[in-house]
């Protein structure tokens, strides 16, 4: 009898060892005797102890480092680049029984990719073009880890490190374009200044009051500096002179 309730005992241990909890972001892909047979979950599942085994898979995004390694670009530029890519699970299927490692194998083509996708282009476009070069490493690398019942998302190049004599010559490059645009805008601000000038001088010469009464103004702002010197322009002189003659003129008569 006391043998019985051993046995029953064990048995029922045995069977409530194959109660599972799986989370919400996870899945388990279930082998009976070592043939494929469904995936199961979220929440709680049971799996027959000793004739079925679990692989459990999780398909939450995965942050993916792509360590730094060295390219050469198509105009032969020696660069390091360094990205990070971002994939999750689509098939637990797939990522359990096409491929043995999913993680290692997203790593690898992830590193060979952006090798051969960055050494098409030129520095310059490299620098100017990463958002377009993102996608394409991207679509490259989906292509590959479709078949292992993966999906990359996204691949960002976060680092991209040049020669200290390309770093010199860069920063000469564009001292360079901004000196060119300071020069182009400052040459942009004489024209137009010597344009509105003359438009100034064509309509003083229509009208001499005006050329007097702009330089009584420049006086008074002169004046309110405290300033002790004084000054007479042509134009003052040329009036004073005038008017002495007026004078003399009706003194004789």
């Amino acid at each position: 009898m006391a043998i019985a309730i051993i046995i029953a005992v064990v048995i029922v241990l045995i069977l409530l060892k194959g109660i599972r909890t799986v989370k919400e972001y996870e899945r388990l892909v279930v082998f009976f005797l070592g043939k494929y047979s469904t995936v199961k979950g979220p929440g709680l599942v049971y799996i027959i102890p000793v004739f079925q085994k679990v692989m459990r898979v999780t398909l939450r995004t995965i942050t993916m480092n792509i360590p730094s390694q060295k390219i050469i670009t198509k105009d032969n530029v020696s660069i390091d680049i360094a990205a990070v890519a971002y994939y999750h699970i689509v098939d637990p299927k797939k990522s359990v029984i096409a491929i043995d490692n999913v993680y290692d194998a997203v790593n690898q083509i992830s590193q060979t990719t952006v090798r051969n996708v960055v050494g098409q282009f030129k520095l310059d476009e490299l620098l100017s073009s990463t958002a377009d070069i993102n996608v394409k490493i991207k679509d490259v690398i989906d292509g590959h880890t479709e078949n292992w019942g993966a999906q990359v998302t996204a691949v960002e190049i976060k680092d991209i490190t040049l020669p200290d004599n390309m770093q010199r010559a860069m920063a000469k490059e564009a001292e360079a374009e901004r000196e060119r645009r300071a020069k182009i805008v400052a040459a942009e601000g004489e024209m137009q200044a010597a344009t509105k000038l003359g438009e100034a001088a064509d309509i003083i010469s229509a009208h001499p009051v005006a050329l007097q009464l702009r330089t009584l103004q420049t006086m008074a702002e002169i004046a309110t500096e405290k300033n002790s010197t004084i000054i007479f322009p042509a134009q003052f002189m040329t009036t004073v002179e005038e008017a002495i003659k007026t004078i003399r003129r009706d003194s004789v008569k």
